[in-house]
């Protein structure tokens, strides 16, 4: 059976090349609103991070209607490190709507979501969008995509299929550039035109794998996938197998049906081969799971998902402030976190160590591990992490670390800065191209981007923009220098003063203001020399009854306080010292908090050296 008033596409895109706004627009016009609703922009990133950040982190789904046909959407993440929920969600479609930017043309992130796309056999619709930009240039991006096509190996019918051009912006769409587009019609009929409908067997037994996990207060865990085969009907009687596990369920019933349409799940009594559905009732369903009936079990195979590059140890807070701010502070607490967190993330993983108290968390990088740190810290959850650190791999008998493609656009005077930084951190350069702006291309150990990026943002004047995106493992490369700069660590237990911080502040840059609870041991600015350095920012100005009128003049002005976000922190931090994460503060710290000890352990290191 073909279904042809259905059909069932993902957009994918490299992050900020307008995925989101363009599901916007496709709402508008696909009659989901009223014709004078007010509706925010990037509706679908419904998450307060998606929307404070402009990124998308979740892939979401939702439905609009041209004509008597349904198109199930699924708006996915464009940032490498989320990378997961972009390799699960397309085993959900029949298609998908590849976005490339007309200025920056493909990126990173490009290359991997369409590689996996062709990898799926799916057909691929190329999307031009931002031509209303003033730098736009279309036939070279065009040019580009067609050659990255032909570098991932896709077969001659994945190049015969239109290029649209797309406003996301502005709502518009057109076949040819010479004729500006008014709305997004040819866009949705070329999704008709070149996207396949669902086929299946609508008789057969039932069959749905599970892609995505939701999770509701009243009831419960929600699963979200594709039927494959058959029909679902309210109540009946299901059995969880697992492909990759063997693992089999006993029977169970399914009490709840939805499918979508627009920005609502529509409770439904019954959904057929095709619909993209969501189901409650069943506690223990998971990622990679497949829904059968009693009488035929067979497990659909699941995408394998790329491993992790990057770990991190999550452990409980025992600093002097500990339990002071956080509702969940204990082991039981954190670890029940971690184990939840697995069953919505496939791409991250969570190991016991030798410590009751501390757990070996893998992710597949920086942003994806703050990112959950965030939400934890959002719930009440108090706790201390360390220094990311990357996965090493042994292949052939030889030592491997992770390598990032990374792609930086900068100012012609800031290249020569680049290309420098990230030679020093064992970075290959293999392409530039531009002149006013160029387009830098790395090949660079993952280990050599940490704690980069506010360099980059400093060497580019904060006019450059870079993304890198997992590639390979290859032989490690070597040391690679890192922070080169120390800490200024407070000296006592107390609260920070403006006289103690105008007496730091000549040493370095300071991260605390005045009035601020610090302890013996926390980090408070960075030195300006390589070596760490103890002060006390704690200090008061003693009174005299001697009136002194030159010192009475001077002002004490502190400049230069920079709190530091936690990506930053993340990237400050060295591998003795921790994170304090409290759902009010972020506190680096030593591990080591008695000066005396960390100075005997340093000297025997040296002497050792």
């Amino acid at each position: 059976m073909i279904r042809n008033d259905i059909r069932n596409i993902a957009i994918i895109a490299h992050v900020d090349h307008g995925k989101t706004t363009l599901v916007d627009e496709m709402l508008k016009q696909g009659g989901v609103y009223r014709q004078n609703q007010q509706v925010a922009d990037r509706v679908m990133d419904s998450n307060d991070i998606e929307r404070e950040r402009g990124i998308t982190i979740l892939a979401k789904n939702t439905a609009v209607h041209y004509g008597d046909t349904k198109i199930n959407v699924v708006d996915t993440p464009g940032h490498a490190d989320f990378g997961g929920e972009v390799e699960r969600v397309l085993k959900m479609v029949d298609g998908v709507l590849l976005l490339v930017d007309s200025f920056e043309g493909p990126m990173p992130q490009t290359r991997f979501v369409l590689g996996r796309a062709l990898a799926l056999k799916l057909p691929v619709i190329v999307v031009v969008n931002k031509v209303d930009r003033p730098d736009a240039r279309c036939e070279e991006v065009i040019d580009e995509v067609l050659d990255l096509f032909i570098e991932l190996g896709a077969d001659e019918s994945a190049l015969d299929r239109p290029m649209v051009y797309a406003s996301a912006r502005q709502g518009t769409a057109t076949l040819d550039l010479d004729k500006p587009g008014t709305d997004l019609i040819p866009l949705f009929e070329t999704i008709l035109s070149y996207i396949p409908a669902p086929e299946g067997d609508e008789e057969g037994p039932a069959q749905v794998l599970i892609s995505t996990i939701d999770y509701n207060e009243y009831v419960g865990r929600i699963g979200v996938g594709r039927i494959s085969r058959g029909k679902l009907t309210e109540g009946m009687p299901v059995i969880i197998s697992n492909y990759n596990t063997g693992i089999t369920s006993n029977q169970l019933r399914l009490n709840t049906l939805y499918t979508f349409d627009g920005l609502k799940r529509i409770e439904t009594t019954e959904a057929i081969m095709g619909d993209i559905v969501a189901l409650s009732g069943i506690e223990n369903i998971s990622i990679g799971d497949t829904l059968c009936t009693p009488e035929c079990v067979e497990a659909l195979p699941f995408v394998k998902i790329t491993e992790p590059t990057v770990t991190m140890t999550f452990s409980v807070n025992n600093s002097p402030f500990a339990g002071r701010e956080g509702d969940y502070v204990t082991s039981r607490h954190l670890r029940a976190r971690l184990m939840k967190e697995l069953q919505t993330d496939v791409s991250l993983r969570v190991n016991e160590t030798d410590s009751p108290d501390a757990f070996e968390v893998r992710g597949r990088g920086e942003l994806h591990l703050s990112i959950l740190i965030e939400n934890m810290r959002r719930q009440g959850y108090e706790f201390q992490v360390s220094k990311p650190q990357v996965l090493f791999q042994e292949i052939d008998g030889k030592k491997c670390e992770p390598m990032e493609r990374m792609v930086a656009d900068v100012p012609q005077a800031a290249a020569g800065a680049v290309i420098e930084k990230i030679g020093r951190r064992r970075g290959v350069l293999e392409a530039m191209h531009g002149l006013e702006r160029v387009r830098l291309e790395f090949l660079v150990p993952s280990r050599g981007l940490f704690g980069y990026r506010s360099e980059f943002m400093t060497d580019t004047r904060g006019e450059g923009v870079m993304s890198a995106v997992f590639d390979r493992y290859e032989p490690v490369k070597g040391d690679i220098p890192t922070r080169n700069a120390g800490a200024m660590v407070c000296f006592e237990d107390g609260e920070s003063t403006s006289y103690g911080l105008f007496g730091a502040q000549e040493r370095g840059s300071l991260f605390v203001g005045p009035q601020t609870a610090v302890y013996k041991g926390m980090i408070c600015g960075q030195n300006a020399r390589n070596e760490d350095l103890v002060v006390n920012v704690c200090r008061q100005k003693h009174v005299t009854n001697i009136r002194n009128a030159a010192s009475s003049e001077d002002s004490l002005r502190l400049v230069g306080i920079h709190p530091l976000t936690l990506e930053e922190c993340l990237e400050f931090i060295a591998d003795d010292e921790l994170l304090e994460i409290t759902p009010q503060n972020l506190r680096m710290r030593k591990r080591e908090l008695n000066h005396e000890i960390r100075a005997r352990a340093q000297s025997r290191a040296k002497n050792n050296a």
